[in-house]
């Protein structure tokens, strides 16, 4: 025959089972919150995605809208003859200078500044002639451009040296 439990023994055991059943609920809660947060972090990284490729949609469209004049500019001077084309590939030319000071982009012309290897890239080089000093950029090949801080291509340069 069984023993019945005493009076203590069937309190703690009411004590154990309420204690279980507390912490189950409280296991069930926070397994919801970090479904939930989960989620919340899912839908923030496409949405994240989805704003990303639509910003960089909106820059393609800008710069498309600044260079499409020039493109229509070249097309007439394509279509003139004589004096005109020279006109017209001048008026591409400003209208591209345009589009790219508009969009914040500016052009390094170091023609006299002294060489920095940040902006600059040196082609060749000649020696220095009387009263220029080595290291002096004494022609510009190519012109560099920077947005703002950012280099988006060095300036090509031709350089002063040492020596005769």
């Amino acid at each position: 025959m069984a023993e019945k439990p005493s009076p203590e023994e069937t309190a703690v055991e009411e004590d154990l089972d309420s204690l279980v059943g507390d912490l189950t609920r409280e296991r069930d809660e926070y397994l919801e919150l970090a479904q939930r947060a989960r989620a919340d972090f899912e839908n923030y990284k496409k949405r994240a995605a989805r704003e990303g490729q639509d910003a960089l949609v909106r820059g393609k469209t800008e710069v498309g809208r600044a260079v499409l004049p020039a493109l229509d500019s070249l097309e007439r001077a394509l279509g003139m003859e004589g004096d005109g084309l020279a006109e017209g590939v001048q008026l591409v030319h400003n209208e591209l200078k345009n589009a790219l000071a508009a969009a914040g982009i500016e052009a390094i012309d170091p023609m006299g500044e002294a060489f920095d290897p940040e902006v600059h890239e040196a082609l060749s080089s000649r020696p220095a002639e009387d009263g220029e000093k080595p290291g002096t950029v004494v022609e510009t090949v190519q012109r560099g451009y920077r947005l703002g801080t950012t280099l988006i291509r060095p300036a090509r340069v031709v350089v002063t040296a040492n020596g005769t």
